[in-house]
């Protein structure tokens, strides 16, 4: 390997038969191979020059490579300066899975071994990058969006694009809010909010967005980080407060903390310590006058 090549390759959280893949390379070269899984790479920078199946492409930073699982394919630099990528590898029966859930029946297909799509791309970024994000939530709608995206405006489409129904937003709104306020210690997803109201995951992504205007992970960010507030104020110790809000751990409540406060829970926790208590100050108070 050489030196100067970066690569690394992690699965995601919240889908564990999905591989992620991060890599810079100026001189390695794929042999022809397969996958059984489906591959998406996003090239970021430079260009990559790949054969998939009969087709030989250039690939430069911006367009996304897609090969179907079990497709012949290889790869090499497409300039001087080599490639860089982000991709994934899901497996068909995920696939499978979105797709029937916008609407489809069967394993999407693609036919167009490149695509250029600046959207796309950017929910791909961002899906790629949301899967080392501690809030899991954000993770797996950022992938699921990113998904159907390639699915429904890319994919041999073969079936009916799913019903949106948005007339009972604001009802089922209040469904995710009982869920969440009981449930904000353990593991919140998608698919938890869907059952709650018999609605696919996509469903939910667009009640919140309709409803309050915000992504189902940032509103459970901040429902933990007044759960955490409180506890905090009550005298429990912060890595408590962070488990007991359903934060990671205390590490994951300081980050969100400093980002939505501008401090952290100790500076927060040390402010509410100071303060005088109630009777105190209504003595103070009632002494000037």
């Amino acid at each position: 390997m050489d030196a100067t090549e970066t690569r690394k390759y992690w699965r995601h959280p919240c889908f564990p038969d999905l591989g992620l893949f991060k890599a810079r390379f100026t001189q390695h070269r794929y042999e022809l191979h397969t996958h059984p899984t489906y591959v998406i790479a996003l090239i970021t920078s430079g260009c990559e020059r790949i054969r998939i199946g009969r087709h030989s492409i250039v690939a430069p930073a911006g367009t996304i490579a897609v090969v179907n699982p079990e497709v012949w394919h290889d790869g090499e630099q497409g300039a001087d300066e080599g490639w860089a990528y982000r991709t994934f590898y899901p497996s068909v029966p995920l696939m499978t899975a979105i797709a029937r859930e916008v609407g489809g029946a069967d394993a999407p297909v693609f036919s167009r071994p490149i695509i250029e799509d600046s959207d796309l791309a950017a929910a791909l970024a961002t899906a790629h990058e949301g899967s080392t994000s501690r809030d899991a939530t954000k993770g797996e709608a950022s992938l699921l969006v990113a998904l159907r995206h390639l699915i429904v405006r890319h994919g041999d489409w073969s079936g009916r694009t799913e019903e949106i129904d948005s007339s009972g937003s604001r009802q089922r709104f209040s469904l995710y809010e009982d869920l969440v306020e009981s449930e904000l210690g353990s593991q919140l997803d998608l698919q938890r909010l869907a059952d709650a109201a018999r609605v696919t995951r996509f469903q939910v992504i667009r009640d919140f967005k309709k409803a309050i205007g915000l992504t189902p992970a940032a509103y459970i960010r901040d429902r933990r980080l007044r759960r955490a507030s409180s506890l905090i104020e009550q005298g429990l110790g912060l890595a408590d407060a962070a488990i007991a809000a359903g934060f990671a751990d205390q590490s994951h409540l300081s980050r969100s903390f400093r980002a939505t406060r501008g401090m952290t829970p100790g500076m927060y926790r040390r402010g509410g310590l100071s303060a005088p208590k109630g009777d105190a100050c209504a003595r103070k108070f009632a002494a000037r006058w």
